[in-house]
């Protein structure tokens, strides 16, 4: 860690300079971004990386921590969810003053176990079913338009062989867009970094069978369309349908005991 310190600090200070690869993030059951979020957000909170001091490049930190350029993309993206990062157009990314308020932090071994995953699930019912009718009641023609066009964009990531997660997380953000709160919209920003990997494997579980991906499809048509004839009674209860049979599905995929009961191995170790 020590070395890792160094090395970033004489990136960012030293552009030109040739950085001496860090140890490169090599453990599978971690996510390789999610593990330079915390190398670098460890570096700003203990003062290593100070106020003002811009991070190395994208191609700097790739190089340093033997990742891709992807990686560090989704890594610093943490550190804006975090507000400890900004960027400056044609200038780059910089560490903020701290706040005199402290983000919410979630424990970043969230997701290391499949109980984890039930866990995320369960903040999003307690979520998603007040957004949409939310949004339901304030959704702009517009707004109702950005959602049917996210729709589409599962479809077609799903057509082409993505997993469609960037596409799906994207049609919830536009949810939230729709509720004209802009609060939903940096608290969903935030919980993004635990979605996206439960997303994953929700909807890598539901990729393995037709019956879910068209279940699926339907279940956010409805979503989608109780929003556009703003009513918020049915759009909670398509939302929260929605996230209720994506456990559902989690357990007749083999991904969770039929019992409900919850178990600690990991996803990988359950499939």
């Amino acid at each position: 860690m020590y070395d890792d310190q160094i090395t970033v600090l004489n990136a960012s200070k030293s552009p030109s300079a040739p950085a001496r690869p860090a140890e490169p993030l090599r453990q599978p059951a971690d996510r390789l971004s999610d593990r330079l979020a915390l190398r670098l957000g460890a570096l700003i909170e203990s003062g290593k990386l100070a106020p003002g001091d811009r991070l190395p490049t994208e191609q700097q930190l790739a190089a340093t921590h033997g990742v891709s350029r992807t990686v560090v993309r989704e890594a610093v993206h943490q550190l804006k969810s975090r507000a400890l990062v900004a960027s400056r157009q044609g200038s780059g990314v910089y560490v903020v003053p701290r706040p005199h308020h402290q983000p919410l932090v979630f424990d970043p071994s969230v997701l290391e176990s499949v109980d984890a995953v039930v866990h995320v699930v369960e903040v999003r019912r307690v979520l998603e079913g007040e957004i949409a009718a939310l949004a339901a009641e304030r959704a702009t023609r517009a707004q109702v338009a950005t959602l049917r066009r996210a729709l589409k964009g599962i479809d077609a990531a799903v057509s082409s062989g993505g997993d469609g997660v960037a596409e799906d997380l994207a049609f919830h953000h536009a949810i939230g867009e729709a509720t004209g709160n802009p609060q939903f919209k940096q608290l969903l920003g935030f919980l993004e970094q635990y979605l996206r990997e439960a997303m994953r494997i929700t909807r890598g579980n539901e990729a393995r069978r037709q019956d879910f991906m068209e279940e699926v499809q339907r279940e956010h048509h409805a979503i989608v369309e109780a929003i556009a004839a703003r009513d918020p009674v049915a759009a909670r209860q398509h939302a929260l349908r929605h996230i209720a049979r994506g456990r559902q599905r989690l357990a007749e995929g083999g991904v969770l005991p039929l019992s409900g009961k919850t178990t600690n191995k990991t996803p990988k170790e359950r499939r």
